[in-house]
């Protein structure tokens, strides 16, 4: 069998192979393992089905008719996984239910026809192809393929949007944990699905095959993108989003840039709203300010909802409704504000010379100078090295 090794045909190649060796490896990682699988599977699949467009392009169905109908198409699969896969990364608790299997319906349906196909002589897989497949089947499971990923991949971006809004309540330090690069994998999917459509119309309406197909290159280019952030985020900080149990949210005003009394934080001492909102408790809230202006948490880097509600013996929900309703802050903007105030004290002071500026932060609970960067000319308007000439 000769094979000519195009670049189209060389990239393929290459890719599959990447991909299926990152699916191996995070398959076998230890931490986060059931993300993990989710998504060493969605690349396996991804991968198997850019292994036709290899078959294709390198003229191996030409010169073996036999690989036809390879169990390699697994396309219904691709929706559901990225969902899956989306959903267990952002909570931790999840667990796989039985009651889930009906998403992969579709999939299952899908390798049953090419595993029965497979077993079949080859004069019945030609008279499959022409007299039901590529009238029919072929064209369910293209259009279809499409629908399901247009489906999921909108669930998977809504559920990210509100992973990201809930993010700030619960978490001091987000850096490592607002997932921008899945916001650009699924912008990336979204192409993909909007190329897809393209070539369904042209298909469907204008009898065109392969002559404007970039699905499978594009498919190729995600699958990358895929490997190597999938690989990177795969010891991914444990976090429990659960949209269906978390009331807060839909009853609490939600601020994602820092309010007049965030901006206070310029000032010596952050400012503290004089009088809470009346449906704030102003004992819950006194105990939150003495934890973190008189015990100082917010020294902790990685302080998180959770912590400080273990600390207190407060409920979570009700420390996040009283920091929301009573300072019209979030979690995240409220204790950084603590720490943008210490970096500042800690600068006016004599010997503020003595550390770097870096180190100010760091003692500051601060974790990284990205961080901090950000942070600070989030609340002051000014970068550190601007304020620290001032």
């Amino acid at each position: 069998m000769l094979i000519p090794f195009t670049p189209l045909v060389v990239v393929l190649l290459a890719v599959v192979a990447q991909a299926l060796f990152a699916a191996g490896l995070l398959w076998v990682a230890p931490a986060n393992r059931v993300p993990n699988r989710f998504l060493a599977l969605l690349m396996g699949c991804i991968g198997l089905w850019l292994l036709d467009g290899f078959f294709r392009v390198a003229n191996i169905y030409g010169q073996n008719a036999n690989w036809y109908f390879a169990p390699i198409y697994y396309s219904f699969a691709f929706g559901p996984l990225l969902y899956f896969y989306v959903r267990s990364l952002i909570n931790h608790d999840f667990r796989w239910r039985p009651r889930y299997w009906w998403h992969f319906g579709p999939v299952l349906g899908q390798a049953a026809l090419y595993g029965w196909l497979r077993l079949q002589p080859y004069e019945t897989r030609l008279w499959f192809w022409a007299q039901v497949h590529r009238p029919y089947t072929y064209r369910l499971e293209f259009i279809g393929t499409w629908f399901s990923l247009v489906l999921y991949l909108g669930l998977s971006w809504h559920l990210l949007r509100q992973y990201q809004r809930w993010l700030p309540d619960n978490f001091s330090e987000t850096s490592r944990l607002r997932l921008q690069w899945l916001r650009v994998l699924l912008a990336a999917v979204g192409v993909v699905s909007l190329q897809w459509l393209l070539e369904v119309v042209l298909r469907e309406f204008f009898g065109v095959y392969y002559q404007y197909d970039y699905s499978t290159e594009l498919l190729g280019i995600v699958l990358f993108l895929i490997g190597v952030v999938g690989l990177r985020q795969a010891d991914m900080r444990a976090v429990h989003f659960a949209p269906e149990a978390d009331a807060p949210s839909k009853f609490l005003p939600h601020t994602s840039s820092p309010t007049p009394a965030a901006e206070a934080a310029a000032g010596a001492e952050p400012a503290v709203s004089p009088t809470p909102a009346p449906a704030v408790d102003a004992s819950v809230l006194t105990r939150i300010q003495q934890a973190l202006e008189e015990e100082r948490l917010y020294l902790n880097p990685t302080l998180t909802l959770a912590e400080l509600a273990a600390h207190t013996g407060l409920p979570p929900r009700l420390i996040s409704y009283t920091i929301n309703a009573g300072l019209g802050q979030s979690f995240n903007d409220l204790v950084n504000g603590y720490r943008v105030a210490e970096v500042k004290r800690r600068l006016a002071l004599p010997d503020a010379q003595r550390l770097t500026l870096l180190g100010i932060a760091l003692e500051s609970g601060f974790n990284s100078k990205t961080t901090f960067n950000r942070i600070f000319k989030q609340f002051t308007g000014v970068a550190p090295r601007d304020w620290q000439a001032t």
